[in-house]
């Protein structure tokens, strides 16, 4: 089974921050780092550095611990089973956005991470 982002399969492929203000943190990573910005309604901004995207998400709660790094997975069903079997705990089931599906997982020292599929 061959997709266009294969060669992406359980690697990181995106970075999302929970953030209080969308506009801030685009102003901000604009003029400190050059960020280019694509709005997807008035609570999520994705942006580029150039070499890799991520997101700014105003609709969950700011996180001190960290952004929520994204992997992507070709078949989420099958990754999710591996997680789980590893010892992960699933925090959030497979739900659909804009763009595809994704779950939430936290990994056996707590940090939660996410694994998203286009379809």
């Amino acid at each position: 089974m061959g997709t266009e982002n294969s060669h992406q399969d359980r690697c990181i492929n995106y970075i999302e921050f929970n953030v209080a203000d969308i506009a801030r943190s685009k102003d901000f990573y604009g003029k400190a780092f050059g960020w280019l910005f694509t709005d997807y309604g008035p609570n999520y901004c994705e942006f580029s550095d150039g070499h890799m995207k991520g997101g700014f998400n105003a609709s969950e709660p700011v996180q001190p611990g960290g952004p929520l790094v994204v992997l992507y997975g070709a078949d989420l069903t099958e990754i999710l089973d591996r997680v789980d079997a590893a010892g992960g705990k699933i925090v959030k089931q497979i739900f659909e956005f804009p763009g595809g599906r994704r779950f939430h997982f936290t990994d056996p020292d707590g940090y939660e991470l996410a694994v998203w599929t286009e379809s």
